[in-house]
């Protein structure tokens, strides 16, 4: 059969592998850039509401505010102020 110490040397082989494989990102492990979230965000909101969006308002306010006033489309109070009536 198989001695204690080949039977461990496969598990820690197998649990290189394992852990290799895992690529995760995690925003807390390495942070995230607010001001590149809003910019991305206000560019979301364009493409979804159009010409009813001011993105470049938006994107103004996102560099005047260093992104800390992050636009979410989908809630109204934050992007109220950069919508037009046309």
């Amino acid at each position: 059969m198989f001695s204690k110490s080949s039977i461990l040397f496969a598990f820690l082989v197998l649990s290189a592998i394992c852990v290799n494989q895992v690529r995760a990102n995690p925003a807390i492990a390495h942070g995230y850039d607010t001001l590149e979230i809003c910019l991305e965000n206000c560019a979301q909101c364009k493409k979804m509401l159009g010409s009813w969006f001011e993105g470049p308002l938006c994107a103004e306010s996102c560099v005047k505010y260093r992104g800390r006033l992050i636009p979410d489309c989908e809630d109204f109070a934050s992007i109220a102020p950069f919508l037009n009536k046309l």
